[in-house]
């Protein structure tokens, strides 16, 4: 039987409520200004839990080259379906000063490093 493709398949499917990761992924955020600011690199999430805990931003460089990497709290997203992707509170210009990561660095995901990221957007940490 494959189990590719079928009807209940989230990765080509979605609810009013549900959405698969992979769907995500790519997906484009509007600033409080209503212009784009980059689209879903991925989700991060909490593995015990299992709630998301960031959305990374990926924009700049050239053809995904050189892009900057910006983990943004989860908390900061809203889904507005007349757009077709994510709203958040803030604009490009207040990520562009967040913390952030490059394509040959890592992030500190640590709970220090996570506390700077929700400290600058303002809103109590994921595991809080």
């Amino acid at each position: 039987m494959n189990m590719h493709n079928t009807p209940n398949d989230l990765s080509t499917r979605e609810t009013h409520d549900l959405i698969g990761s992979d769907k995500v992924e790519g997906t484009r955020v509007y600033g409080a200004d209503g212009k784009h600011i980059g689209s879903i690199e991925r989700v991060v999430l909490e593995k015990r839990s299992g709630r998301v805990a960031y959305a990374v931003l990926a924009f700049g460089g050239f053809l995904g080259i050189g892009e900057d990497h910006y983990p943004l709290p989860w908390a900061k997203l809203s889904y507005d379906p007349d757009l077709g992707g994510y709203r958040t509170d803030v604009t490009r210009e207040q990520v562009e000063a967040a913390p952030k990561y490059s394509d040959d660095s890592e992030f500190d995901w640590s709970r220090e490093g996570g506390r700077r990221v929700y400290d600058y957007y303002g809103v109590p940490p994921y595991w809080m």
